[in-house]
């Protein structure tokens, strides 16, 4: 069966750390796959405000995710990490409708961002 694989980048332009609780954790012992999604949330949530904007102000644009992907390297449990990653497409509110990405915006991505 076919799995999905979230290849990492050879280098990263931001890096958080963020503690796995044992709230994290489902039944099995195992990290829960819907609390990994809120973990990449906060991740992403970090990488924004880290550049100076919030989730729904980056450069007078909004974002919406547009996919997410999990990936398990082996049994998850408290203290261990995995990986995820969204998708996201920026999204002017006021006009209802798909933006393209702010240049400033790609600008700060993409140059080297420090550790939140």
């Amino acid at each position: 069966m076919p799995r999905i694989r979230i290849e990492l980048p050879a280098q990263f332009s931001f890096s958080t750390d963020i503690m796995l609780y044992v709230g994290h954790m489902n039944y099995g012992g195992h990290l829960d796959n819907a609390l990994l999604l809120s973990v990449v949330s906060e991740a992403r949530a970090r990488f924004f405000r880290s550049l100076g904007y919030s989730e729904l102000d980056v450069e007078g644009l909004g974002i919406i995710i547009a996919d997410a992907a999990l990936q398990y390297r082996s049994e998850a449990f408290h203290g261990e990490v995995t990986r995820g990653k969204t998708g996201i497409v920026f999204f002017d509110y006021r006009l209802r409708q798909v933006a393209p990405v702010p240049e400033a915006f790609r600008s700060r991505a993409t140059a080297t961002s420090s550790p939140v």
